[in-house]
């Protein structure tokens, strides 16, 4: 009887190891703390030291899970974070983006200025008509800033 069970134990031994280890992590489960509110950079470096240690993204993500909640960051990030990572990016924090260039300037706040000084009457409807480029809520920004 025993020898069968040590049989098994052997021939499934990957499958024991992943057993024992997912019982010793639950047991320790409530043995860690929650850190709410983490920052990216702080999340990203745990991925680069676990990685480091050549664990698996799933078990990263897991782990993750376990300190600073489910919320932290879903397990396709922790994934392309590795990748990234085993690619040579060795920098954590986010990089500045493009994104589209503010059309609010100086140039814009004077002559929508102007248009205001030159007509008292004037509605917000009005300052559309005039400077189509633009929307009602950056221009009623502009008039409301004075």
């Amino acid at each position: 009887m025993f020898s069968d069970f040590l049989y098994q134990l052997r021939s499934h031994r990957r499958h024991f190891v992943k057993l024992c280890y997912v019982y010793v992590c639950s047991c320790a489960l409530n043995m860690f703390k929650t850190i709410e509110g983490a920052a990216d950079c702080e999340i990203r470096s745990v991925i680069c030291f676990l990685n480091a240690r050549i664990v698996l993204p799933s078990e990263i993500h897991h782990q993750i899970c376990q300190v600073y909640g489910d919320n932290a960051m879903t397990d396709g990030m922790v994934r392309k974070w590795v990748r990234m990572i085993n690619e040579g990016r060795e920098n954590v924090h986010d990089g500045a983006r493009s994104g589209l260039p503010s059309l609010v300037n100086g140039d814009l706040v004077r002559k929508v200025n102007e248009s205001v000084r030159d007509d008292r009457r004037f509605t917000i409807s009005y300052l559309p008509l005039h400077f189509p480029q633009i929307s009602r809520t950056p221009l009623y920004d502009i008039v409301s800033s004075g």
